[in-house]
């Protein structure tokens, strides 16, 4: 006789089905350090840890600046400035990874959400409308100015401290990647002539007599 089969489609697949709508307690609140074994004291991480978590949330807000800046980039130099806009937005996303990861391996929890991120960073909100690009070079370039004001007085503190390796990452990543930043937007507002030089003072008055 043959077997009759299960009337319950989900027969015989308990363990295959997904497990869903779990909750539990936190394993880790953030602002507390789960201590590595990396020669570091406890303190020194919390210390380090905090001031990451702040160069972390200005980091996303200017990766995310340049993201809005190349998608409402407007007028003569829109290819340009629609390509540099994005190429740094890459880089700093690159920077966002290496920050949390730093983050995370001294112990602490590093900020992610988008809410969070708006609480803790101190780079003024832009508008949500789009604004001429010598508007947008000038924000970002306020932006960089506060990330590498804190970047400088975090690796100072980082290296008195003992923690090179924070040291590290704000001398060699952060502060070299913004400064390189910072020159390729500020020459885009130095005021130069695009097809005919102005002629010297001199030229000029001579030509005048």
């Amino acid at each position: 006789m043959a077997k009759k089969a299960s009337s319950n489609p989900q027969a015989g697949t308990e363990r295959a089905r997904p497990i869903l709508h779990q909750h539990s307690r936190e394993i880790q609140p953030f602002g507390k350090i789960a201590k590595l074994p990396i020669a570091l004291d406890e303190n020194v991480c919390a210390a380090s840890v905090e001031n990451l978590n702040q160069v972390l949330a200005d980091t996303i807000t200017l990766r995310d600046l340049y993201k809005k800046h190349h998608w409402q980039v407007v007028g003569h130099t829109f290819y340009q400035l629609h390509l540099l806009f994005d190429k740094h937005h890459d880089e700093q996303d690159e920077l966002v990874d290496t920050i949390a990861e730093r983050i995370q391996l001294l112990g602490g929890v590093s900020i992610a959400m988008a809410a969070d991120v708006a609480e803790t960073t101190i780079i003024p909100r832009p508008p949500r409308g789009r604004e001429e690009a010598p508007v947008q070079i000038s924000r970002l370039l306020e932006a960089h100015e506060i990330l590498l004001k804190e970047a400088r007085t975090m690796a100072r503190q980082a290296s008195d401290a003992g923690d090179d390796g924070t040291n590290d990452v704000l001398v060699s990543d952060i502060i070299r990647t913004n400064e390189l930043q910072v020159w390729f937007l500020a020459e885009h507002l130095v005021d130069v002539p695009l097809v005919k030089a102005d002629a010297p003072a001199k030229t000029k008055a001579a030509s005048a007599d």
